[in-house]
């Protein structure tokens, strides 16, 4: 059985930017994610998901475990359950991308937080 708790439509403002919940269905989620120049999302990793970023606009710098790796339009990274990860936008303009998340149990607050620029927790 699986528990996705995510709507197609839904989004939702963040520090960082904002993203809004493209698709939905058993077992995964499609998220488009905007985050404007200076963003960075927490440093953060999931118990129950698994995510694939694909870059649509801007440069991405990505943090996954022990690499950093800057992407490109174009561009993708797989982050698997349990990864440690963030992505900021180094750019001056908007960095877009889309997120698929696949896993049993998709929800907002399946996010451990390590560290944040923002002090959420």
């Amino acid at each position: 059985m699986t528990r996705n708790d995510y709507a197609a439509g839904e989004s939702d403002r963040r520090p960082w930017g904002d993203w809004t919940v493209l698709d939905v269905g058993p077992g995964y989620a499609v998220k488009r994610i905007r985050v404007v120049p200076g963003g960075v999302l927490s440093l953060q990793r999931h118990q129950h998901r698994a995510e694939q970023w694909t870059i649509v606009t801007g440069t991405a710098r990505i943090t996954r475990n022990a690499e950093t790796i800057e992407l490109m339009a174009g561009e993708s990274i797989g982050i698997g359950r349990g990864d440690i990860h963030r992505i900021s936008n180094p750019g001056a303009a908007d960095m877009v991308f889309i997120e698929v998340q696949t896993g049993a149990e998709l929800r907002e607050d399946d996010i451990e937080r390590l560290e944040d620029h923002y002090g959420r927790s």
